[in-house]
C-alpha cells in the first residue's frame, strides 16, 4: 500500500475555485491508478475523477464534468483535482485513493489504499 495525504481544502463561496492535493510516499505513484471520492454529510462515498497510471485514462462523474479536472505529477507523486465554479452540492470530504492494480475503475472496492480526506466546503 502507499500512503496518501490530502491537503488544499476550504471554505469558498460558491462559483469560486479550490485544488486538492493528494501527495503520496511510501512507493512510486506512476503505475498506480488515483481516484478522488467525496462524502456529503448523511451520504454514501462516491467516485468523482479517475486518473489512470499514465494518464491516458480519465473518467469524471457527470456533476463534475466541465468543472473539475484531475491531474497528475508522477515525478512528485503527488495527484491533482483542480475544481471550478463550485455549488454548495459540492460541499463533502474528499477522498484520494490508489488503485495498485491501475484499472482506473469508479468503484470504492477497486482502491486499496486511501487518504484520511480534506473537507471542502462552499457557502451559497
Amino acid at each position: 500500500q502507499v500512503h496518501l495525504v490530502e491537503s488544499g481544502g476550504g471554505l469558498v463561496q460558491a462559483g469560486g475555485s479550490l485544488r486538492l492535493s493528494c501527495a503520496a510516499s511510501g512507493r512510486s505513484l506512476s503505475t498506480y491508478s488515483m481516484g478522488w471520492f467525496r462524502q456529503a454529510p448523511g451520504k454514501e462515498r462516491q467516485f468523482v475523477a479517475v486518473i489512470s497510471g499514465r494518464g491516458v485514462t480519465i473518467k469524471y462523474t457527470d456533476p463534475v464534468k466541465g468543472r473539475f479536472t484531475i491531474t497528475r505529477d508522477n515525478a512528485k507523486n503527488t495527484v491533482y483535482l483542480q475544481m471550478n465554479s463550485l455549488k454548495p452540492d459540492d460541499t463533502a470530504v474528499y477522498y484520494c485513493a490508489g488503485d495498485m492494480r491501475n484499472f482506473a475503475g469508479t468503484s470504492i472496492s477497486d482502491y486499496d489504499s486511501w487518504g484520511q480526506g480534506t473537507q471542502v466546503t462552499i457557502s451559497s
